[in-house]
C-alpha cells in the first residue's frame, strides 16, 4: 500500500495509474493533511453474463425432445391422475 498527498497524487496521477496497471501497488491511498481521505485502485471488470453461464458451454447437449410433456412427471407433481 501506497499512500501520497493530494497535490503529490494530483501531479503524478499517471503513475499511480502505471504502477497499478504494473502490479507494483494493489492500491494507493490519497490522504489530506496526513488523513487518508481516498483510495485508487486497479479496475477489475465485472464479470458478462457469457462468463458466468457460458462456463460449460459445448460440454453437454439437451435433447430436443427437452421441454415435452412427460406423463410420469406430470404425475409426480399431482397434475395428471
Amino acid at each position: 500500500m501506497c499512500q501520497m498527498n493530494v497535490l503529490e497524487a494530483k501531479t503524478n496521477f499517471s503513475k499511480i495509474i502505471a504502477m497499478l496497471e504494473r502490479k507494483e501497488e494493489k492500491e494507493v491511498i490519497i490522504a489530506r493533511a496526513g488523513k487518508p481521505v481516498a483510495k485508487v485502485v486497479l479496475y477489475d471488470k465485472p464479470k458478462s453474463f457469457d462468463d458466468i453461464f457460458g462456463i460449460a458451454k459445448g460440454k453437454f447437449t439437451i435433447p430436443d425432445d427437452f421441454d415435452e410433456p412427460d406423463e410420469e412427471i406430470a404425475r409426480m407433481f399431482g397434475m395428471i391422475d
